[in-house]
């Protein structure tokens, strides 16, 4: 029984393989070669179960997880395929679960990639890539990878199966297919905070759009497909804009073009000296890669940034312009710069000046959000907002203003059309509703 159950899960898997052929825009004769994380010495070591536990924190602790640990030397034979959910440029994406176990009927993702055919299309490096990305991941907002192995010609990696669809999918339930603005902005700020997680290991994402922005059952949300991402360096550091040791001489927040409006995920009130809470206040994490280089012509039309429509090189400020095109879209439900053809697209984001829907009504906090797009959507990528301190100063946006990004993930999502609530109503993490109201502090 279990070998017809294995051999149909295998016809599955070809079958979908061999009935289509997978297009892709990039070039094949560009691929970025990742390179060391030294830097940060990201890299895994070979070790025990319990010690890629431990190096996982944020899955420690996940039944789903657990349930894939206490399996050795997991196989294609040890999953059941249910149905193909998804597919992509390098591979197709298969809804599984887990036999024999105490588990046994936990749901995951599995991505198979045949590698005979990325050989002929010469994309093994992009699969390698990405599993080499998944490998080293540990975040909220970004994919655990569970287990990788071998199947024949097909490379297998198991990962965690998020049942609320894709943020695309999602927008065009939405009424007039767009998200308020309000929830528009809780996505933006995940968005962001993985977004300067991968940045801090040296990752340019380079394939943001909404059908990549996957929610889960809680209902926040995971990026995933990384095989056009560019590896790099990032070298973390830590600057004190605008600080002075005395605190009453500090510039004020907004005052001045190079001040920034501080923030922290620790309350000044857990500081009495004074001079301890202006060091807190003014201590601004930055990790950017910003020495990155590529010529290569990946991403998705409408997404792409002006260098890239131009031919020319890039770095990581297209992750940022991606960004701009991303809120832009969850606001207004379509993209700025979308022409007739792929062509007139390049041409618009290239040549084409920004522009807002003529509403009669704008609030104030959809003018923020247009000034943030603005800011990101800078057709020169030395002067597009992130690329210089990446998420450090994204973060200082009057759009996101009262927002605590450090306990974002305690947050109740938003509550949106096409999202069923978990058993019981209940958000597993939320504490917190989400909401648009700016939180006020003593120095506002």
């Amino acid at each position: 029984m279990l070998d017809d159950s294995c051999r149909n899960s295998e016809e599955l898997v070809s079958e979908a393989f061999y009935s289509s052929k997978i297009s892709s825009m990039s070039s094949d004769t560009t691929i970025s070669h990742c390179t060391s994380f030294s830097r940060l010495s990201f890299e895994f070591p070979t070790s025990s179960p319990e010690q890629k536990a431990a190096m996982k924190p944020h899955r420690s602790s996940d039944s789903s997880f657990q349930a894939i640990r206490l399996k050795t030397q997991l196989s294609f034979r040890d999953f059941s395929l249910v149905r193909q959910i998804g597919s992509g440029d390098i591979g197709r994406v298969y809804l599984c679960r887990l036999r024999a176990t105490a588990e046994e009927g936990r749901l995951y993702a599995m991505k198979v990639v045949d590698s005979e055919v990325l050989a002929l299309k010469k994309k093994t490096q992009r699969a390698e890539t990405e599993r080499k990305i998944l490998r080293q991941l540990d975040h909220p907002f970004l994919p655990t990878l569970y287990a990788e192995f071998e199947a024949s010609n097909f490379s297998c990696v198991v990962m965690e199966y998020c049942s609320g669809g894709d943020l695309h999918s999602l927008r065009h339930k939405q009424p007039q297919k767009r998200f308020s603005v309000s929830s528009a902005r809780f996505y933006a700020a995940e968005v962001l905070v993985a977004l300067e997680y991968l940045h801090m290991l040296g990752i340019i994402y380079r394939d943001l759009k909404p059908e990549n922005v996957l929610v889960r059952s809680d209902g926040h949300i995971m990026l995933t497909d990384f095989d056009l991402s560019l590896c790099s360096d990032a070298i973390p550091a830590v600057e004190y804009p605008a600080f002075s040791p005395d605190p009453t001489s500090s510039p004020k927040a907004g005052q001045g073009s190079g001040s920034l409006t501080p923030f922290s995920c620790l309350s000044n009130r857990l500081f009495r000296s004074k001079r301890i809470q202006s060091l807190a206040a003014n201590r601004l994490f930055v990790a950017e890669p910003i020495s990155a280089r590529s010529c290569s012509f990946v991403g998705t039309h409408e997404y792409v940034a002006p260098e890239v429509a131009s031919g020319g090189s890039h770095g990581n400020a297209v992750d940022w312009w991606a960004f701009g095109i991303f809120i832009y879209e969850m606001i207004y439900g379509n993209t700025p710069f979308a022409g007739a053809t792929n062509e007139a697209t390049l041409r618009n984001i290239a040549k084409k000046p920004l522009a807002f829907p003529n509403d009669a009504h704008c609030g104030a906090s959809e003018m923020h959000a247009r000034d943030l797009i603005s800011g990101l959507l800078n057709k020169d990528p030395n002067r597009r907002l992130g690329s210089k301190r990446g998420a450090a100063d994204v973060k200082t946006h009057p759009f996101f203003k009262g927002l605590n990004f450090a306990l974002i993930r305690s947050v109740t999502p938003p509550s949106v059309a096409g999202i069923r609530p978990q058993k019981g109503g209940v958000i597993r993490h939320g504490t917190t509703p989400f909401n648009f109201v700016y939180v006020k502090c003593n120095k506002c």
